[in-house]
């Protein structure tokens, strides 16, 4: 069985990028999600949330806590998947219209190439 660990780092960031999408305060997602304001804290330092809490949190704002498990060392096409998976999101949205969508993908698809690691 491989090692798999969470990347919490890349939760948090999910998490707030709901936050700013929902104009809320993290006071307000600690409401929302039942969460404390104090785990909401620790996971902002780099901890790990407990499971309950990450169970929670991945209700809330619809996540699934399997897209943030990592296998170290693992050299994959992950990072063309994650690119893809951006993308189709995007594509989806019902507030962008084909030329947004088109826009974006342009521009994420530009900047991801010159930012990549190679």
């Amino acid at each position: 069985m491989p090692n798999v660990q969470f990347d919490g780092s890349s939760f948090y960031s999910a998490l707030d990028a709901v936050r700013e999408e929902r104009k809320l305060t993290w006071r307000k997602v600690a409401e929302q999600s039942s969460v404390s304001a104090s785990s909401l804290t620790r996971i902002s330092q780099g901890k790990r949330p407990d499971v309950d809490s990450l169970a929670s949190l991945c209700a809330w704002a619809k996540l699934s806590a399997d897209d943030f498990m990592r296998e170290p060392g693992a050299n994959t096409d992950d990072e063309a998947s994650s690119l893809t998976k951006a993308l189709m999101l995007f594509r989806a949205d019902p507030n962008l219209g084909k030329e947004q969508a088109d826009a974006l993908e342009r521009i994420i698809q530009s900047a991801y190439e010159g930012l990549r690691a190679h």
